[in-house]
């Protein structure tokens, strides 16, 4: 059978670096209780001349230098963002423009921080359904552009970056021990949208508006929501967390990737984590965890890997591969 194989992986941030003390004269804050409460240290921050499509033409670069392919091998792009560069075209096509190349298709994935998880799954069927060879799945995100930064509990949590990967049709026999995509599962409910969302937008206020949040509220729902899908995702697979290698959560907050972690029997030597480093950045939270632990020497080729995220809307979702 076909399975889609990860053949690269890049990453891009911006050149400023925001760390904690930063906010003391800004908002009411301080280091110790960011730190504490999120496990945030740091983030990126976009400048003027940073956008969505130039990290995310960036990120792709490096993914295709890593597996060793020019643009002319991609048959389609798939952006996740939920910070595009205009309301339209997708910022998809700009990148695939950015790159020169002319080719294929491209298009945008809004599913807010489970973007890239949603947006492998559905590069993962244009592969089995024949439609593409190889796909540049990337992550990337300016969320700077869209907080409030007089709103103490939103403008700390924050950051920008993006992160891709190259995916390529590969052979399996169908079986566990394949490498590439082996199992998703992806969930979605509106009833929560009110919980973590942006207030604006062209069919509503014709602005951009600001992201808004119940921090108490995501945090209630977040650690059932992920393990629901992460037990749908082990049973179609046949395993369990001790198959594991790795665990690749979407980097919001260290209390919710701990408890996840916990409840799921997942060892905490095999958890990812990077929110310290990057915040949360949103579509870009997963991929550029991957870089991180990749150019540590941690994740290799072999490794069986989950990947997991949970966004406004509310949308979660988790997919396991085999490096």
């Amino acid at each position: 059978m076909i399975r889609s194989v990860v053949r690269g992986n890049g990453a891009a941030l911006p050149r400023r670096i925001m760390k904690n003390a930063d906010f003391e004269g800004m908002v009411e804050t301080s280091d110790e209780w960011i730190v504490q409460r999120t496990g945030i240290r740091q983030r990126h921050i976009a400048a003027d001349d940073e956008t969505t499509a130039s990290l995310g033409e960036a990120a792709a670069r490096a993914a295709l230098d890593s597996a060793a392919l020019t643009p002319a091998d991609i048959d389609l792009v798939v952006l996740a963002t939920s910070t595009p560069n205009n309301t339209f075209p997708a910022t998809a096509v700009e990148i695939q423009n950015r790159l020169g190349m002319h080719h294929g298709f491209a298009f945008d994935m809004q599913a807010v921080c489970s973007g890239f998880v949603y947006a492998i799954a559905t590069a993962d069927l244009y592969i089995r359904g024949g439609l593409a060879k190889r796909v540049l799945v990337i992550g990337a995100e300016t969320f700077s552009r869209i907080l409030d930064w007089s709103d103490r509990s939103t403008c700390v949590l924050f950051g920008d970056g993006a992160g891709a990967v190259v995916l390529e049709a590969g052979e399996g026999t169908g079986g566990i021990a394949d490498r590439g995509v082996l199992a998703a599962s992806l969930r979605s409910d509106g009833v929560h949208k009110e919980k973590l969302f942006v207030d604006g937008g062209p069919s509503t206020t014709g602005s951009v508006g600001h992201l808004r949040m119940e921090g108490r509220e995501v945090f209630k729902h977040a650690v059932g929501m992920i393990t629901d899908v992460i037990e749908a995702t082990f049973a179609q697979a046949g395993i369990t967390a001790e198959d594991l290698d790795w665990f690749v959560p979407h980097q919001a907050n260290k209390r919710i990737i701990d408890a996840s972690a916990r409840k799921l029997g997942i060892a905490e030597e095999k958890v990812v984590v990077t929110v310290d480093l990057h915040g949360n950045t949103s579509a870009a939270s997963v991929p550029l965890a991957l870089s991180v632990a990749i150019a540590e020497g941690r994740i290799k080729k072999g490794d069986l890997v989950l990947l997991e995220a949970m966004g406004g809307g509310f949308t979660w979702g988790a997919v396991l591969v085999r490096w």
